[in-house]
């Protein structure tokens, strides 16, 4: 089946999914874009470009361009404070919604989106697009195969310079706590995801340095302990003089029984152990070996397009349903939180607390 969609937010990422993320699922037949919404009409020109749509189907109300078209579901690629907004009124015209991540700019945004969906019978998904990104989709099929043994611990690092004013797209100077808002949200999934259990507890630090021209913090250091006894830990850093492991090309390090698998700059690499090896004090491990990445058609928000389909057409829930994806949100919760108590954060126990309070 085909479905109708309205893609709302056509700037900044909002081209990425006009001209990149949704041509292929047309292509397949999968979706049918019927109008764009975004509020700078200049914007409007990528949706004409990269979806074929025409004047009269681009709009700069949401309200306008969901009661005049029927569509199936809607996109929501727009910043994190406006989510729950057009979340809002795509149940007001009963659709469906595919929504960039975060689900909100708070815990308790998210969890009452997550509320008003599951009340309105509607399916939401969230599209966490580094972790079905190829690389670590093969990391994540090396570690669940059971090859390499137990999981110990991994390491998560992602460092650039982008200190800058607008570097990073400016919205993300503007916002609080946008390391853990807009970068984090992913890179602490990704942890979750390859330990296979959601997060027990976790202590951060965030801050910035006097040359980073953000608003709110854009450096961070986080500890997580998950409930099936993996750790983990994580660099992130905006301001940085260079950048080792910038956006889409993470250091990942699994540190398991009976291998070491290392993901850098998008390529994988194991280093198997060998019982019968003298000790290696201080030298080096050599280059391992290179396990080569997955292949298939589609990767990242286009593989996820294609997956919220399958759910829309009666398949399982997508990985990343709006219910399952409150537990990104609750981390980059408690790394904040954290943070500005210099205290460990029981993850588990912070999102039941936003519940309980959504519930009040």
């Amino acid at each position: 089946m085909t479905y109708d969609v309205i893609q709302v937010g056509t700037g900044g990422q909002g081209e990425q999914w006009c001209k990149k993320f949704l041509p292929p699922n047309v292509e397949d037949g999968l979706v049918n874009p019927v109008a764009a919404v975004d509020v700078d009409e200049a914007a409007l020109d990528n949706a004409r470009e990269g979806l074929g749509l025409s004047p009269d189907e681009c709009y700069t109300d949401v309200e306008a361009a969901f009661s005049e078209h029927d569509a199936d579901f809607c996109t929501v690629v727009v910043p994190p404070a406006f989510h729950e907004d057009v979340v809002d009124a795509a149940i007001e015209h009963d659709l469906h919604v595919l929504s960039e991540k975060p689900i909100a700019d708070t815990l308790e945004a998210s969890v009452r989106i997550a509320r008003k969906v599951e009340a309105a019978g509607l399916k939401m998904g969230v599209t966490m697009s580094h972790r079905f990104d190829r690389d670590k989709t093969t990391l994540r099929r090396e570690l669940r195969s059971g090859d390499h043994g137990p999981i110990d611990y991994l390491v998560c690092r992602f460092t650039c310079n982008c200190r800058t004013y607008g570097s990073w797209g400016a919205f993300r100077h503007d916002i609080e706590d946008t390391l853990m808002v807009e970068g984090a949200v992913h890179h602490l999934d990704i942890l979750a995801d390859l330990a296979g259990a959601d997060c027990e507890t976790l202590y951060a630090q965030t801050w910035l340095p006097e040359w980073g021209e953000y608003e709110g913090d854009a450096q961070g250091l986080v500890q997580l302990s998950f409930e099936n006894g993996v750790r983990g830990t994580y660099e992130g850093a905006k301001t940085n003089a260079v950048g080792l492991n910038g956006w889409g090309h993470e250091y990942v390090r699994a540190e398991c029984r009976d291998s070491t698998l290392v993901l850098d700059g998008r390529e994988l690499r194991k280093h198997a152990y060998d019982p019968d090896a003298e000790a290696r004090f201080g030298k080096d491990p050599g280059a391992g070996e290179p396990i080569p990445l997955d292949e298939q058609d589609k990767w990242a928000n286009t593989w996820l397009i294609e997956q919220f389909v399958e759910w829309l057409d009666g398949g399982e829930p997508m990985a990343t349903n709006v219910r399952d994806n409150l537990q990104s949100m609750a981390l980059i919760a408690a790394a904040m939180e954290s943070s500005e108590t210099g205290e460990a954060v029981d993850v588990q126990e912070l999102l039941a607390e936003a519940e309980a309070t959504v519930e009040g």
